[in-house]
């Protein structure tokens, strides 16, 4: 989902097998994950929560931006991966506020459920990576157009229509499928196995809170 120089990188000087490519990019999205893991069994809701919420929506998109510059600007894999982990401690302390809202059974139908759909549009996004590339500027498009209805929603009306989750699951299901496949299409260097993890690992994430949403309603 992230859109930066990285995925134009299409030479065909591959420094690293795909094996060698692939197996990188996993162990930063298992980091990543382990991470958000780690701080939801560490770190107290309450003590997220004491935070005005106004104050740690910014710390998180100033975090969260910062980490994006940083994958954006940088060719080196040490600085991409700093930038990774500005993204993911953020998102580790929303799920730390979040998670508890929801039961056990649900978060693991969720995980199921979020597990099964990216293997899924991982293994699309190989066979028909071409179909993703077109379909790319329509994805965006609904992406904008969702977060703005969201957000008159809230705003607006104060309400939540719950289809706007199946809408937003099905959007980061496309951006799997895209972002797998450009990224196996990309020079396989460690600095872009880094950044196309950070571009996944956002995709699975936010599946991962609209498909618990959907489960956790029905």
């Amino acid at each position: 989902m992230l859109e930066n120089k990285t995925f134009n990188r299409l030479g065909t000087n591959h420094k690293l097998s795909a094996n060698t490519y692939n197996l990188i990019l996993g162990a930063v999205l298992l980091w990543g994950f382990s991470v958000n893991w780690y701080l939801v069994i560490t770190v107290p809701a309450e003590t997220i929560r004491a935070v005005p919420m106004m104050l740690f929506l910014v710390g998180y998109m100033i975090t969260a931006l910062a980490g994006c510059a940083i994958i954006f600007r940088s060719e080196k894999p040490l600085y991409s991966f700093l930038g990774y982990n500005l993204i993911v401690i953020p998102v580790g302390l929303l799920l730390v506020i979040v998670l508890p809202n929801y039961s056990d059974q649900n978060i693991l139908k969720a995980l199921q459920a979020t597990v099964f759909l990216t293997v899924a549009m991982m293994l699309l996004g190989t066979s028909f990576p071409h179909f993703f590339k077109r379909i790319e500027a329509s994805l965006f498009i609904a992406l904008v157009g969702t977060i703005i209805v969201e957000l008159a929603q809230v705003w607006l009306f104060g309400i939540h229509l719950a289809v706007m989750d199946w809408i937003t699951a099905l959007i980061f299901c496309g951006y799997i499928g895209l972002d797998w496949g450009r990224a196996n299409q990309i020079e396989r260097t460690v600095d872009n196995a880094i950044d196309s993890a950070a571009s996944l690992y956002l995709d699975i994430i936010n599946l991962f809170l609209r498909v618990l949403r959907i489960v956790s309603r029905k």
